[in-house]
């Protein structure tokens, strides 16, 4: 489909946008075209175990976040949509911050992300969507780098108790790469707090190198989808706090032994 095409439909206003702002034509002809470079030549993203991504139905997709800046949401959502069979959307749930930010919050909503929290991520796995979240949240996008692959807390366990009120299977994924495309050295915090940001990043290259300091580092991407984790036997322990924590737990540990394999796989992070 040409990219006339697609300007015809919108100046015509035949396309659609959901409840929630998702608007799938604007995402495959334009934002996803945008990610294709980096994915496939930069990062150089390899995709294991899709298989564990069903073809249709509810499933939670609940990853490691790194990176200084959240690329590594984009990179998984656009993989599954390229390389999945049935080129399913993830639907990312993502911080306030994000949708409080003029313009960014408008394209995260027309990219399908909504916000982090327990009701629209039920309504989400009540349709039967795809639905990524990452439970580090900024701890983990903004860790330094000396604590790269050492996963951060995961939260209170609310990507759980979505989970098991909707009896959706927890998918998780464990990112190798992301960590190398901006290594934190710093943050100016008092610069963070001034532009009400959760960090000011210093890297090698940013700021000392102006706007070119934002161009992300040429990592090797590894990214490997885990075996479903199934939620509908403890669904009447929805509100167990130690079912939750146990739950909670297993996805984390999951996540980090998968990470140190994947590390000890690719030796080299720019090879």
């Amino acid at each position: 489909m040409s990219f006339g095409d697609f300007l015809r439909r919108r100046l015509d206003g035949d396309y659609d946008v959901d409840e929630f702002g998702f608007d799938p034509d604007m995402t495959e002809n334009v934002f996803f075209p945008l990610l294709r470079p980096l994915y496939r030549k930069w990062f150089r993203v390899e995709m294991i175990g899709l298989e564990n991504i069903p073809a249709t139905g509810r499933a939670l997709v609940v990853g490691n976040h790194s990176g200084t800046i959240a690329v590594d949401a984009m990179m998984l959502a656009l993989g599954i949509h390229d390389e999945h069979p049935e080129h399913r959307m993830l639907r990312l749930l993502g911080a306030d911050f994000v949708f409080d930010t003029p313009v960014l919050g408008e394209y995260a909503r027309k990219s399908g992300a909504t916000l982090a929290c327990n009701p629209d991520a039920e309504r989400l796995l009540n349709t039967d969507e795809l639905v990524g979240v990452f439970p580090e949240g900024f701890k983990g996008v903004g860790k330094p780098f000396r604590e790269r692959y050492k996963l951060q807390r995961f939260g209170r366990g609310g990507f759980v108790s979505a989970a098991l009120k909707t009896r959706a299977p927890i998918i998780p994924v464990s990112i190798v790469g992301a960590e190398e495309i901006y290594p934190l050295i710093g943050d100016i915090k008092p610069l963070a707090r001034l532009l009400k940001i959760p960090y000011f990043p210093v890297t090698p290259t940013f700021p000392w190198l102006g706007p070119l300091g934002a161009v992300p580092l040429p990592s090797k991407w590894l990214i490997e989808i885990g075996k479903p984790i199934e939620t509908a036997d403890y669904a009447d322990a929805v509100d167990d706090p130690a079912v939750i924590f146990n739950l909670g737990d297993q996805v984390r540990e999951t996540i980090q032994t998968t990470l140190d394999a994947l590390l000890l796989k690719r030796p080299d992070p720019f090879a």
